[in-house]
């Protein structure tokens, strides 16, 4: 099959992406994804071209062709040439950030492209996606979910990115006043601090083994203080679940001192959430990796809350 010819038979197909009956729809985007397994270049190459030649389609079929994209990169990222990659970031990019809407499916999927190819081209993807995240602006919430995503997927490509990221993100937290921008930067936080922690448990295979844990210890209890002391005051149940999953990770990477200092209002604040929330996975998740974290510190504070403690936890 000749390129000219894949990029007609593609065309064809993504001009029967908006046709009303939904089983013809899935029908078409299962053909692209079919025929990306056999040419994945010329495929990405067609779609990411369509899109910008119709500027106009609808946004649920631009979601549409995004997942197929996506489909194919995840398969195929290691065939992609870096003039196409760079191609498809750009569109992700402005896709993802078009509309401020809160999270709806075609942000999602832009950002999940950008997460595909970030697994192999970290550099170029995080050059964009720190290009919309500038100091003293709030970043558009796909800005944080993508970075967030992308910590999780490629933790060796990303944490040597954090200590910038982190730095710009802190004074952000004070200009956040909606509960679901509050969400997101807890989100961002857990999984910056899933991935540091992932990074130095396997800091024989990193390629920078000079990362250490205090990189990033003052920065996450300066976040800290903003998530335990005021969002967590919060009535919003999802942003106060937010938060506390986000310092269950953040416990490992305070300065152990810090850590020591905040365990007697840490513990109690955490163990008050229960009373709060039928759902209570999170919370019993987070406790154990607060209490594994003061374990390793060797700290003497939990003799103290141990009542307290096992009385909440019998409960349950």
């Amino acid at each position: 099959m000749t390129e000219s010819y894949m990029k007609r038979l593609s065309f064809a197909l993504l001009d029967a992406v908006t046709d009303k009956d939904p089983v013809v729809q899935e029908q078409v985007c299962s053909a692209l994804c079919s025929l990306g397994e056999l040419r994945p270049a010329e495929m990405l190459r067609a779609c990411e071209e369509y899109l910008k030649k119709h500027d106009k389609l609808a946004h649920p079929y631009r979601a549409m062709v995004l997942r197929a994209m996506e489909t194919v990169l995840s398969s195929h990222i290691h065939k992609l040439d870096k003039d196409t990659a760079s191609a498809i970031i750009l569109l992700a990019s402005s896709e993802m950030t078009r509309t401020k809407e809160l999270g709806c499916d075609w942000q999602q999927a832009a950002s999940s492209v950008l997460v595909a190819v970030g697994k192999r081209f970290t550099n170029q993807v995080m050059e964009e996606v720190l290009s919309k995240f500038q100091p003293g602006l709030l970043p558009h919430c796909s800005v944080l979910q993508t970075l967030s995503s992308l910590s999780v997927s490629n933790a060796f490509g990303m944490v040597p990115f954090l200590p910038s990221v982190l730095s710009t993100m802190l004074p952000m937290l004070s200009m956040a006043k909606q509960d679901a921008m509050r969400v997101m930067f807890c989100y961002a936080l857990q999984h910056f601090s899933e991935s540091t922690l992932e990074y130095l448990a396997n800091l024989d295979q990193a390629p920078d083994p000079t990362v250490r844990r205090d990189t990033f210890a003052a920065d996450i209890f300066s976040a800290y203080d903003i998530l335990f002391h005021q969002w967590l005051q919060t009535r919003d149940a999802k942003l106060r679940l937010a938060v506390v999953a986000a310092l269950g990770p953040m416990s490992h990477l305070l300065p152990s001192e810090k850590l020591e200092e905040q365990l007697p209002k840490l513990l109690p604040g955490v163990l008050s959430l229960y009373k709060k929330h039928a759902e209570t996975f999170q919370i019993s998740k987070s406790l154990g990796q607060i209490l594994e974290a003061a374990v390793n510190l060797g700290s003497r504070t939990l003799e103290v809350q141990l009542d307290a403690l096992l009385a909440v936890l019998h409960s349950q």
